[in-house]
Parts: structure tokens; sequence; C-alpha cells
């Protein structure tokens, strides 16, 4: 029989929660980036030609992955900070839409085209992270109090 101790959070947890918070804020500012984009023609006439073919074709379905993506991230990281099971549900969500938006970007619009191999990068970085918190949510939820 194996019993699981609550502890109170450590010192490290805190400044995670708090960093995923601020990383999620940063998802936020992209979204909101995309937005811009997507609905001011000076700021889309100041892309490259082949960024505003891709930007013009930005399907509904994409744009609403990117967005529960970002808000199920953010919201996440909230209940994250109260050590909240509801954490990890959100965090899931988050994931599996930033593959269905990672599709549109690499797969059907095909970005790394236009922009080269690191495009890669930050998405790379932002689903590891994600996985990260995932496991982080489960933990807090399970072992501090």
């Amino acid at each position: 029989m194996s019993e699981t101790t609550v502890k109170k959070a450590p010192v490290w947890f805190w400044v995670v929660a708090v960093l995923a918070l601020l990383w999620n804020l940063l998802g936020l500012l992209a979204f909101g980036g995309t937005i811009m984009i997507l609905n001011s023609a000076d700021v889309m006439a100041a892309l490259p030609p082949e960024q505003q073919a891709i930007y013009a074709d930005y399907p509904g379905w994409a744009l609403a992955a990117f967005a529960v993506a970002v808000f199920g991230g953010l919201l996440g990281s909230i209940f994250l900070l109260m050590k909240s099971g509801l954490a990890r549900i959100l965090f899931i969500i988050s994931l599996v839409a930033l593959l269905v938006s990672d599709y549109y970007t690499f797969a059907v619009a095909r970005m790394q085209e236009v922009s080269g191999s690191g495009t890669f990068i930050m998405p790379a970085l932002v689903l590891l992270i994600t996985l990260f918190l995932i496991w982080l949510s489960g933990k807090a939820a399970r072992d501090f109090k």
C-alpha cells in the first residue's frame, strides 16, 4: 500500500508557476499580434508577400485552435498557482489545440518554406513547456497543499 504525503509547495514550485503564468501571457501577446495582422491592412502590408499570402488564407479553425491553446495555457497557469487539478485538464486542452494550430502552420500553410527551418524552434519550445506543465500540474494537485 502506497501513501501519498501532501506537503507544502516548495519555493521552486512557486517560481516555476509564476514563470508559467508569464510565459502564457507572452502567448497571449503572440495571439494578439496575429489578430492585429489579420485585422490591419497596414500591418499586413508590412509583411513579405509570402507571409501576406499565408495570413490572407488563415482559416477560422486554425485561429480558434490558436485561441484555445493560448487561453487554455493562461487559465491552466492560473489554476496551477491554485494547485488545482483543473490546471492539468486545461493544459491538456491547450496541448491538443496547440497541435491543431501547429498542423495548420506546418502541414497546411507550410510556414517553414517561407521563414526557414528556424520556424520550428519556438513551436518545439512551446510543446516541451506545455508537456512539462501538464506533468507539473498533476504533481501539484497530487503532492502539494
